[in-house]
C-alpha cells in the first residue's frame, strides 16, 4: 500500500479544489493549497484538514505568475516535505466573446493562468518527487477541450494546452514512477459553474437544472474531487496519461 503523501492543490479555497484538498486529507495526506482572493474560504479548508488530523498549510499565489508559482512550491516543500501529488486545478473562465472580439492579453491571462502555470509548478516540484516510491500530477481540465465551444476560445485553447502538457510529462516522467492524468468536468456546481450558467443561459439558480441534468443533478465538487482521489490512490497503480471525463455521459 502506498504510504501517506504530501500534496499540494492549487486553487483549494473554494469549489473543486476545497473537494480535492479535503478529500485527500480525509485519505491521509497533508495538504497544502493555494487561494488567490479569499483567504477566509482558504483558511476554512485548512481548518477543516486539521480537524480530520493532517497537517495544512494555505499559501496565497497567483498560479498565472511564474514567480508565485515557484514560491508555492517552495512554501509547501518547507511547510509539508516533499509534495507527492501535484493537483493543478486553480483556473479562470473567458469571458464568453467572439474570437473577433477578444484581446491577446484575454488570452495570454489564460494561458498563463492554466498552462504556464501548471508547467512552472511541475518544474519546481516533480524533481524532488521522483525520489518517492511513487508520485502524482493530476491537472484539472474541461471538458471544453471535447467539444471546443464557440464564445470562449482563450479557454479552450488554455485547456487544450494544459492537457498537452500532461501528455509530454507523464512519458517523460514514467520510468520515474510519477503518474500524470487528467480530469475533466463538465458543469459543475461552483461558483464558476453558475457564473457560467447565468451568462450563458440566463439562470440565476444552478440547482433549475438538476432535473434535466444525468443522475437528476448536476455534478457537484465532490464527485470530480472523488476521481482525483482514485487517481491518486493504490487502486489507480496502473493508471497514467489518461483523461477522465466527469459529465455524467452528457453528450
Amino acid at each position: 500500500m502506498t504510504a501517506p503523501r504530501n500534496a499540494l492543490v492549487t486553487g483549494g479555497g473554494r469549489g473543486i479544489g476545497r473537494a480535492i484538498a479535503i478529500g485527500l486529507a480525509a485519505d491521509g495526506h497533508d495538504v497544502a493549497i493555494t487561494w488567490r482572493r479569499d483567504e477566509d474560504a482558504a483558511t476554512a479548508v485548512v481548518a477543516e484538514i486539521r480537524a480530520l488530523g493532517r497537517a495544512a498549510v494555505a499559501i496565497r499565489a497567483d498560479v498565472a505568475d511564474p514567480a508565485d508559482c515557484e514560491r508555492a512550491a517552495a512554501e509547501a516543500s518547507a511547510a509539508l516535505g516533499v509534495v507527492g501529488i501535484l493537483v493543478a486545478n486553480a483556473g479562470v473562465a473567458s469571458r464568453g466573446l467572439r474570437v473577433t472580439d477578444t484581446d491577446a492579453e484575454e488570452v495570454e491571462r489564460l494561458l498563463r493562468t492554466h498552462a504556464v502555470g501548471a508547467t512552472v509548478l511541475a518544474r519546481h516540484i516533480v524533481p524532488a518527487m521522483r525520489a518517492l516510491d511513487r508520485g502524482d500530477v493530476v491537472l484539472v481540465s474541461s471538458v471544453a477541450t471535447t467539444h471546443m465551444p464557440a464564445f470562449g476560445a482563450p479557454y479552450n485553447m488554455a485547456k487544450a494546452a494544459q492537457e498537452a502538457l500532461a501528455w509530454s510529462l507523464a512519458k517523460e516522467e514514467r520510468s520515474h514512477g510519477i503518474h500524470v492524468n487528467v480530469v475533466a468536468p463538465g458543469l459543475v456546481a461552483t461558483e464558476m459553474g453558475r457564473r457560467l450558467v447565468r451568462g450563458a443561459m440566463g439562470v440565476e439558480d444552478i440547482t433549475t437544472l438538476d432535473a434535466g441534468s444525468p443522475f437528476g443533478h448536476v455534478c457537484t465538487p465532490e464527485e470530480v474531487a472523488d476521481v482525483v482521489r482514485f487517481l491518486v490512490s493504490d487502486a489507480g497503480s496502473y493508471v497514467n496519461a489518461q483523461r477522465i471525463v466527469v459529465d455524467g455521459g452528457s453528450f
